[in-house]
C-alpha cells in the first residue's frame, strides 16, 4: 500500500493532462484470475470467480476480498509478474515536454504511443514546459524559450528557397505547379528548425502500458532526468489507475527515492571526488570538475567514433555460420543438404521468403525467419535529441541513453541538418548557430543562479548532440532499417543506417545485402507497386540503386 509522499513541484506552466482512456473491465481482477488458472484443475477461472460481484453474503465477500489481494500481494514479492501484463492501460497526455517523453516514457521497450510529430507539425510560441523557478532565473528562462520559438519561425521561413530548390530538383515534374506543393516544401523547412527548440516542447500523445509497466513507471518516478516533472505525470497516472481499479494499492510499492538511485549516488560521489585522472587529456585539469570529465568523455567518445555517425563496434564473430546453422535447425536438413549461402537465402531473401515483401513485420513470427534472432551487432553513435526520440521508438533496439547532465556543457554541442549547410542558406545556418550559443547562455546563466541541473537541462535544444552504444540482433536491424533506409525517413536517421548497412555489408555480406529500404524488399519480392508510400513517394527509384550510390539532400 503507498503512502503519501513528498508533493510534486507544481510547474509554473499549463499543467500536464492526464486521462484514463481505455483499460480493461476488471483488471485487477482478471489478472488473479489468470494467476489461478495456471493450477485450474476446472480449466479457465474467469474474473467472476475472482471477485466479489453478486456475492450477498458480507462475510463470503469479505473472504473472497482477502484472498484475492492476499494471492495478488504474494504473487507480487514472489515476482510473478507476467499476471500484471495482460491488463493494459491507454491514456491521453497532454502538456508533457519532449524530454519527459524521451527521458522516461520511451526509455524503455514496453509500451506503445502514438505521439504528435514534430516534423510536420507547426508548434506555437510558448507551449512548453515552464519547471518552478523564480526570478531573476525565471526571467532567463523565459527569454530564453521566446529566442528559442523565434528562431524556430525564422529559420523556416529562410529555408524556404533552399528547401524549394532542393525539392523541385527531386521532383523535376512538379514545379510547373509549385503552389501546389507548398505546404510539402514547408514541411521540409520546419522539420531542420524544430533543431533550435527547446526539449521542453510540449508534446501530446496516447501512451499505453500494462499494469506491470505503470508500477515499473511508479516505483521508478523519482529517477533522472526529469523527476519533478515524472512525479506529476505518474502520480496523475496512478491516481486514474486506482480510480477505476483502487485494488492496485495493494501491489502499488513506494517510489525509490531519487537520493538512493545509483545515478543520483554516482554524481553526488563525483562531486565530492577530484582526485587526477589517469585519461587522455586529464592532465589539462589540476583536479577536473564533472564538467571537466564530461568533457574528457565525449572527447573519447567522438575519438573512437572517427567521424562517424554510427559506428559498429561489435559483432558475433560466426554471425553467418550461426544462421545457417538455425535455418538448417529449422528444416532438420545437413550442411551437405543445405549449404550456408542457401541458407541465408531462404532465410532473408525476400525473392524466396514471401514473409519479408509483406507490409507486416513477420520476423518473429516465420520459422525462417526466427533464425535472424541470433546473429547480433552493437553500434556507437551521436545522434541529435531530436533524431535519437525517433530512433529509440524502435524498442527492440535498445541502448544505453545518458543523462543529459552530461550535456549542461560551457560550450554548445550540437549537430546540424544538412539542409543547413547546402549553397543558399548562410542565412539560415547564421542564425541557427546563434540560436545554439544563446541556447547554452542561457543554460549557463541558469545554472550560476543556482537552477538545478533537472531544470536547466530543459532549455537544451533539439539539436544537442547524445552519445549511445546500441545493440540488436538481426531481425531487429533488419525491420529497422527497412523503415529508416526509406528517403522519407528522419534525415539523421537514415544517415545511420546508410552507415550500418554498410558495415555489416562489410562483415557479413551475405547478410548484409538484405539490408534494404521497404521498395527494394517489395522489388526482390515481386511486390506491386514497389514503393509502399502511395503519395508519398519520395521521387528517387532507391529500388534500382546500390547503397553506396545513396544520397540525399532533404
Amino acid at each position: 500500500m503507498i503512502s503519501p509522499g513528498k508533493p510534486a513541484e507544481q510547474f509554473l506552466s499549463t499543467g500536464p493532462e492526464v486521462k484514463l482512456i481505455n483499460s480493461f473491465a476488471r483488471p485487477f481482477d482478471n489478472a488473479i484470475a489468470t494467476a489461478r488458472t495456471c493450477y485450474s484443475g476446472k480449466g479457465i477461472v474467469t474474473p467472476e470467480q475472482v471477485g466479489v460481484e453478486g456475492e450477498p453474503d458480507p462475510a463470503l465477500r469479505e473472504e473472497r476480498l482477502r484472498r484475492r489481494d492476499e494471492l495478488a500481494a504474494s504473487l507480487f514479492r514472489a515476482g510473478h509478474h507476467t499476471v500484471f501484463q495482460h491488463a493494459h492501460f491507454q491514456f491521453a497526455l497532454s502538456n508533457v515536454s519532449r524530454q519527459f517523453v524521451w527521458s522516461f516514457l520511451h526509455g524503455h521497450p514496453f509500451y506503445n504511443s502514438e505521439q504528435v510529430s514534430q516534423r510536420y507539425v507547426e508548434h506555437k510560441p510558448g507551449a512548453c514546459a515552464v519547471p518552478p523557478l523564480s526570478d531573476p532565473a525565471l526571467g532567463v528562462y523565459r527569454d530564453a524559450v521566446r529566442a528559442q520559438f523565434a528562431a524556430y519561425a525564422r529559420i523556416a521561413e529562410l529555408l524556404f528557397p533552399v528547401a524549394s530548390r532542393e525539392y523541385f530538383r527531386r521532383f523535376c515534374g512538379r514545379e510547373r505547379a509549385a503552389a501546389d506543393y507548398e505546404k510539402d516544401i514547408r514541411k521540409k523547412c520546419m522539420e531542420v528548425a524544430r533543431y533550435v527548440l527547446p526539449v521542453a516542447t510540449f508534446t501530446c500523445l496516447y501512451h499505453t502500458v500494462s499494469g506491470i509497466t505503470l508500477m515499473r513507471y511508479h516505483r521508478l518516478m523519482n529517477a533522472l532526468d526529469a523527476p519533478a516533472e515524472q512525479r506529476i505525470v505518474v502520480g496523475r497516472m496512478v491516481e486514474e489507475l486506482l480510480r477505476v481499479a483502487p485494488e492496485y494499492d495493494v501491489v502499488l510499492n513506494e517510489p525509490i527515492p531519487l537520493e538512493e538511485t545509483a545515478e543520483y549516488q554516482f554524481f553526488a560521489s563525483q562531486a565530492r571526488g577530484g582526485e587526477q585522472l589517469d585519461l587522455p587529456g586529464a592532465a589539462d585539469f589540476a583536479r577536473p570538475t564533472l564538467a571537466d570529465r564530461a568533457w574528457l568523455f565525449r572527447r573519447e567518445f567522438d575519438r573512437e567514433l572517427g567521424g562517424r555517425v554510427s559506428k559498429l563496434v561489435d559483432y558475433k564473430r560466426d554471425n553467418e555460420r550461426l544462421m545457417a546453422d538455425a535455418v538448417r535447425e529449422v528444416l532438420g536438413v545437413p550442411r551437405s543438404t543445405l549449404g550456408d549461402d542457401e541458407a541465408i537465402e531462404l532465410a532473408m531473401n525476400p525473392a524466396r521468403n514471401r514473409c519479408l515483401g509483406d507490409e507486416m513485420n513477420l520476423t518473429a513470427h516465420g520459422k525462417l525467419t526466427r533464425a535472424m534472432a541470433h546473429p547480433h551487432y552493437t553500434f556507437r553513435k551521436i545522434l541529435s535529441h531530436a533524431a535519437d526520440s525517433q530512433d529509440q521508438r524502435h524498442r527492440l533496439t535498445p541502448a544505453s541513453r545518458p543523462t543529459l547532465r552530461a550535456y549542461l556543457t560551457e560550450e554548445p554541442e550540437f549537430i546540424t541538418p544538412g539542409l543547413l549547410l547546402l549553397d543558399g542558406a548562410d542565412a539560415a545556418h547564421a542564425r541557427y548557430r546563434e540560436a545554439m550559443s544563446r541556447a547554452w547562455a542561457s543554460i549557463n546563466r541558469l545554472r550560476a543562479h543556482g537552477v538545478r541541473d533537472e531544470f536547466a537541462a530543459y532549455l537544451l535544444p533539439n539539436a544537442v548532440a547524445i552519445r549511445f552504444t546500441e545493440s540488436s540482433d538481426l531481425a531487429a536491424l533488419w525491420h529497422k532499417h527497412a523503415m529508416r533506409l526509406c528517403y522519407n525517413a528522419q534525415e539523421e536517421i537514415w544517415h545511420a543506417s546508410v552507415e550500418e548497412a554498410e558495415q555489416v555489408r562489410a562483415v557479413n555480406p551475405r547478410i548484409g545485402r538484405y539490408l534494404l529500404p521497404p521498395c527494394g524488399l517489395r522489388d526482390l519480392a515481386g511486390q506491386r507497386p514497389i514503393c509502399p508510400e502511395g503519395p508519398r513517394f519520395c521521387g528517387v527509384p532507391v529500388w534500382k540503386l546500390d547503397i553506396e550510390d545513396y544520397n540525399r539532400t532533404i
